[in-house]
């Protein structure tokens, strides 16, 4: 079983350069996609679903899931039935929709949380197949976008965390800087600000066709999931 790629600009030696031979397949992928990116902003992938339905990269994308855990989604699936029967059947079935064009994602299983401020959440919990077919596709798209993400970005990013955004903070104060804006965008999540912005940025490589995707992936979290 492949390790999971968890640093998409790939392993560095001491003195700063890279060691490719080092990487395992996937990781070695990454590492490629990201400095194709680095070097050519203007540059656009038109070959990477292939890559998406990669048998290591799907193993990569299992150890993501199993290693996360979960509940099952609406097929009552779960990761441990999953290792009972087999992994490796499982994947090879996965491969085989998405290579022939087969895989559809099953809907999401609506489970509602409150909030600390109030109110609830509705969050969608999807099938183990579709999350690893999601943790597929993240290995391989990430790397495309983490190349043009500013150096000041820490949100949701690979080996980067909330300390490490205040340290860049404890850093401008002791240069002189006084102020601090915080903001926050009310109801980012909600189904009328959430679907065109993912849906945006999910086709922003002509190589990625919301046809491609999992579409309850850009769907608002309190849409319709029970396929109704």
């Amino acid at each position: 079983m492949p390790e999971v790629a968890n640093d998409v600009r790939g392993d560095r030696a001491q003195d700063g350069h890279e060691v490719a031979g080092d990487l395992d397949p996937v990781r070695a992928l990454q590492h490629k996609l990201y400095r194709a990116a680095k070097q050519c902003r203007s540059r656009r992938f038109h070959a990477l679903f292939d890559k998406v339905h990669r048998k290591d990269v799907l193993w990569a994308a299992w150890s993501e899931v199993a290693r996360n855990g979960g509940a099952p989604g609406v097929d009552g699936v779960t990761i441990g039935s999953i290792e009972q029967a087999g992994v490796g059947c499982f994947l090879d079935e996965l491969h085989a929709e998405l290579g022939e064009g087969r895989y559809r994602p099953l809907p999401v299983r609506r489970v509602t949380i409150p909030k600390r401020a109030g109110g609830e959440r509705h969050l969608g919990v999807p099938c183990v197949r579709d999350r690893v077919v999601q943790a597929a596709w993240k290995l391989v798209v990430e790397p495309v976008f983490e190349a043009g993400f500013a150096d000041v970005s820490f949100g949701f990013r690979p080996r980067r965390s909330a300390y490490q955004a205040r340290e860049r903070i404890r850093a401008g104060l002791r240069q002189g800087r006084r102020w601090v804006v915080d903001a926050d965008i009310k109801g980012f999540l909600d189904p009328a600000s959430h679907c065109p912005l993912g849906a945006g940025e999910g086709v922003k490589q002509p190589a990625v066709g919301l046809g491609d995707l999992d579409t309850q992936a850009f769907s608002p979290s309190g849409a319709d999931v029970d396929g109704a």
